[in-house]
């Protein structure tokens, strides 16, 4: 067993704290990953604290991991010794069902194993994250991180990133398309440069114009404040595409009314209670209203790809590890612009001595 420096939440109302645990030897079709960076997405707030329920504790959260491979078994053929390697949010599943099959591996019918805060295929073992300083993973679920993509900034990538870029894709974004990204955050930044990069006109949709300068900086051909009167009926049947990454409670139904006919609203931000949808907001134009989850590995590696070949990746902040307490305290004040990566340094430091 390998003995892995850490940083856990030991129950839902303590801070993260060091750790050590003890993770599998790499098997032959296994990869060990000495861990570099690890951005720090919105949801490890929410399961660290147990806000969704069914937590597991102690819990290393991170699952936009990047890092250098360091071993590699006798079968794997994907990655070789130092390669820079990234994993997302799965390690596992079954690899059989016919969602596996299709690469969509998200939706494994008898359960993905999250990359942490769940079990491994055997529903015993517990998965740990990217707030380690090492990661032992099947090579499947290995991403290989293409050469000049800066890794730090390229970390929020495998959360962020391929949330956006997969709606985008599943709904053909092209030149031309008039796309709305409703909320600058993490998963809105990504969405208005991917958009941007297809050819796509972006409006930015805010409840401010703190983000004005920010997201014409990224490349935002209008900016529009909701809270502003007359802002909806001006932009009424404008887009054709609305990336929606809002978690707060919001009015969907306003939203769809800025479609076009035949247009759709995609979810992506996770508002904690059901919000109610009129039948006629979606009648009225034959609009479509979906969401859109992470997407699969071959999507994934193919993001990442394109990512490269593009120059895109995340806005972020780079921190110590013994800064991801604070770090938390100003996510929820949206005091980042515009996601926190962990430097895993001093973590790694640690672990050598």
């Amino acid at each position: 067993m390998l003995k892995t420096h850490a940083y856990a939440a030991a129950s839902a109302g303590q801070p993260l704290a060091p750790f050590t645990f003890e993770q599998r030897e790499p098997g032959p079709h296994d990869v060990l990953i000495d861990i570099l960076y690890c951005g720090v997405c919105h949801s490890d707030i929410h399961q660290a604290r147990d806000e969704w329920g069914g937590a597991i504790f102690p819990m290393v959260p991170g699952h936009e991991i990047i890092g250098r491979v360091s071993q590699v078994g006798q079968h794997v053929t994907k990655l070789k010794v130092g390669d820079m390697a990234g994993v997302g949010c799965m390690v596992d599943s079954c690899r059989d069902c016919q969602p596996c099959r299709q690469d969509l591996e998200q939706f494994c019918l008898k359960g993905v194993a999250f990359t942490y805060n769940g079990t491994y295929m055997d529903r015993k073992t517990p998965t740990r994250g990217g707030y380690a300083s090492q990661l032992v993973v099947a090579e499947h679920f290995a991403l290989k991180v293409p050469e000049g993509l800066d890794p730090a900034a390229a970390a929020p990538l495998l959360c962020a990133g391929i949330t956006t870029y997969s709606p985008l894709r599943q709904w053909n974004c092209k030149k031309g398309d008039r796309v709305a990204v409703v909320g600058l955050g993490g998963l809105g930044h990504m969405a208005v440069k991917f958009a941007v990069s297809m050819g796509a006109e972006v409006t930015v949709l805010s409840t401010s114009r703190s983000k004005e300068a920010d997201a014409r900086r990224l490349g935002a051909h209008a900016f529009e404040v909701t809270r502003e009167e007359g802002t909806f009926k001006k932009l009424a049947g404008r887009f054709d595409l609305i990336i929606d990454t809002v978690s707060a409670q919001h009015d969907y139904n306003q939203y769809l009314g800025l479609l076009r006919p035949q247009g759709a609203m995609v979810l992506v931000g996770a508002p904690p209670e059901p919000t109610p949808v009129a039948a006629f907001a979606l009648i009225g134009g034959n609009k479509r209203l979906a969401g859109s989850n992470i997407g699969g590995i071959a999507e994934t590696q193919e993001m990442l790809d394109y990512c490269a070949r593009h120059n895109i990746v995340s806005d972020v902040e780079v921190i110590p590890i013994q800064k991801i307490n604070e770090a938390y305290e100003r996510m929820l004040k949206n005091d980042v612009r515009y996601r926190f990566v962990i430097d895993l340094a001093s973590l790694n430091a640690a672990a050598a001595r």
